[in-house]
């Protein structure tokens, strides 16, 4: 069954980008003109995504706020860490939809590093963090306290790495009680199945895969969440 893909122009067409982010869209579209300018050059995608960046990369990573906002409608201290942030996915679009929302953007790449705070610059985003590190680095000074480093509500990420190796990079990071929401791809299931022990060690509980809707007439995406304990 083939998936009817909804182009940029066809999107500007609809009311679904104002349905969907609301408030959250004069910022979105300040990210989404520098993507389509300058996203390709620059590595952060691909030349077949550009007319298409609405509904691949700021939709997709849309569909992940709702499940953040569930995890932390109680808690005191909203806190999320996006690991592996690389173009902005989920990140940039989570502390634009979530501007109640602390978010620090870790990523590894000085180059990503780089437009990542031009973007957080230019979209005006005042909740945004970014730090270059990698994640076992950034695990390290949270366990030896370096650096006021604190444990996080949530820890985000996207088409970073299956869950066999995600699990050592996102749970540690947790506070007890919080949640890894990772955007995944329809192997969700599969992938929770492979890293069980793997979750387990990293003192995570009750992995599960659900489906995450986008909009009206859109595939759903999926996401896996794990509770820390």
């Amino acid at each position: 069954m083939s998936i009817e893909v909804h182009t940029d122009e066809e999107l500007e067409q609809t009311t679904i980008l104002q349905d969907v982010f609301g408030d959250a869209l004069p910022q979105l579209r300040i990210f989404h003109t520098k993507l389509a300018s300058e996203g390709e050059p620059r590595g952060l995608i691909g030349p077949r995504d550009v007319d298409i960046l609405w509904e691949r990369h700021i939709l997709n990573s849309a569909a992940i706020v709702p499940f953040i906002e569930a995890s932390t409608d109680d808690a005191q201290f909203k806190t999320v860490a996006d690991v592996g942030s690389g173009g902005g996915f989920p990140g940039l679009v989570v502390a634009t939809c979530l501007p109640d929302h602390d978010l620090t953007l870790i990523e590894p790449m000085e180059r990503r590093v780089e437009w990542l705070e031009e973007c957080v610059k230019e979209m005006g985003l005042e909740n945004v963090k970014v730090v270059r590190s990698r994640s076992e680095d950034f695990i390290g000074k949270l366990k030896h306290h370096d650096g006021g480093v604190h444990p996080f509500s949530v820890v985000t990420c996207r088409a970073v790495a299956p869950m066999t190796k995600l699990s050592a990079w996102t749970l540690p990071l947790l506070r007890h009680g919080g949640q890894l929401i990772a955007l995944k791809g329809r192997s969700a299931p599969a992938e929770i199945l492979k890293a069980k022990k793997e979750i387990k060690k990293n003192g995570g509980q009750n992995p599960r895969a659900l489906e995450a809707p986008i909009a009206e007439g859109f595939e759903p995406t999926h996401v896996v969440i794990v509770d820390k304990k």
